[in-house]
């Protein structure tokens, strides 16, 4: 059975300088850190690694996070992996719990995650299971 996690986050983001910029092409590097509200209380840490073109609006990025907290009340903490590609504007975004990432109340964790972002900020929704099909 697939269980529903909703709420808010806040998103920092250090931008370290562009490590190689080639024919307009620039990959770069940035240290995550952000604030889970809502049905998962934690705080998120990680690293993405960035591609930015001469096109605008045509980018891609890879990040890995580790969550630590609460949610829906279970404490532990999982790793998110994310492959977010640009395409003239047009945004593709897959975030997945990492397999075996778990621990604690939260080991045997599976599931998907989805970002929407308004005028209000960024917003979550984590469809997951823990321990099930095992």
């Amino acid at each position: 059975m697939s269980r529903r996690a909703e709420g808010r986050f806040e998103v920092e983001m250090l931008p370290d300088r562009p490590y190689d910029v080639t024919d307009e092409v620039s990959f770069g590097r940035m240290m995550l850190k952000k604030r889970y509200t809502g049905d998962l209380e934690a705080t998120g840490q990680g690293e993405m690694l960035t591609t930015t073109t001469a096109t605008e609006g045509s980018a891609g990025y890879v990040a890995m996070e580790r969550v630590t907290g609460a949610l829906h009340g279970k404490e532990g903490s999982f790793v998110l992996q994310h492959n977010g590609v640009m395409d003239g504007g047009d945004q593709r975004l897959a975030i997945v719990v990492v397999p075996a990432s778990g621990t604690r109340a939260l080991r045997g964790i599976s599931g998907t995650m989805t970002i929407e972002i308004d005028e209000v900020g960024h917003g979550y929704v984590l469809e997951y299971g823990i321990g099930e099909g095992r």
